[in-house]
């Protein structure tokens, strides 16, 4: 499976000119699989949505991404922020070619940035199978809480977008290669570059393999993209080799 991950460096509440920048990066690509985008990619993160239209955001968004994956036939991933029934979400979207929408909310936030005060938390953990491949989605702050994304034998890949901010980045890489072993799957890590009100983004995406190794990365303080080929019988030989889940404790998420 062929996946271009997009390190953007986002303009602030500006959905029409990150979508051009989004949509001026795809035509660079043929035959890919798979896009997948950072954080609230269409607007650059709020943790105080209040006074945005939420609902045009959402729509506008969600409308060029099925657009684009149907145009491209290829599916194509990433946050944004979701007004329904008067919450606000930070509401990841997963878009097919054929126009299926699949979406996570994000579980954990980012209370001690103030996301909770404004957002309603989702409750539901969320694989994606597309091509044959099981994609977990999860969101930035997702990524310090082992327990939600432990493997149950229930996914191949764990996907993070983010707006991880460069006074944490040596974190990020950590706990990214740590989610991959531990979950004996790839790791993929998308995060934004770029200056916001109130902190500085770095990046540092990266696509981490079962072992922990990095096998695709994009350059750091840089607007880019990377490209990685996943070669899922890889993983199965991996796992039928050396089978640690099947050593994992056995717990359930009330």
């Amino acid at each position: 499976m062929k996946i271009v991950i997009l390190q953007t460096d986002i303009v602030r509440v500006d959905p029409a000119s990150n979508i051009c920048r989004a949509e001026s990066i795809l035509d660079k690509y043929d035959k890919v699989d798979l896009f997948i985008l950072p954080e609230m990619f269409s607007t650059g993160y709020c943790v105080n949505p209040d006074g945005m239209k939420g609902n045009a955001i959402n729509y506008e968004t969600l409308e060029w991404m099925k657009t684009a994956a149907k145009k491209r036939e290829c599916a194509i991933a990433g946050s944004v922020i979701c007004k329904e029934e008067g919450r606000f979400y930070n509401r990841f979207y997963f878009v097919h070619p054929e126009g299926i929408v699949e979406y996570y909310d994000k579980k954990h936030l980012f209370t001690y940035g103030g996301e909770n005060n404004h957002f309603t938390a989702g409750n539901k953990r969320v694989v994606v199978n597309y091509k044959g491949v099981r994609f977990l989605l999860q969101v930035c702050y997702d990524l310090r809480f082992p327990v939600w994304s432990r493997n149950h034998g229930d996914y191949d890949v764990a996907v993070y977008v983010a707006s991880w901010p460069s006074t944490r980045v040596d974190a990020w890489s950590l706990l990214l290669k740590a989610r991959a072993v531990e979950n004996q799957c790839y790791v993929i890590g998308v995060n934004r570059v770029g200056k916001a009100p109130n902190c500085d983004y770095s990046g540092g995406s990266a696509v981490i393999s079962p072992y922990g190794k990095v096998v695709a990365e994009c350059e750091d303080n840089k607007a880019c993209e990377a490209v990685v080929e996943l070669d899922m019988s890889e993983l199965e030989e991996f796992r039928m080799k050396f089978p640690v889940l099947n050593d994992a404790d056995s717990f359930e998420i009330v």
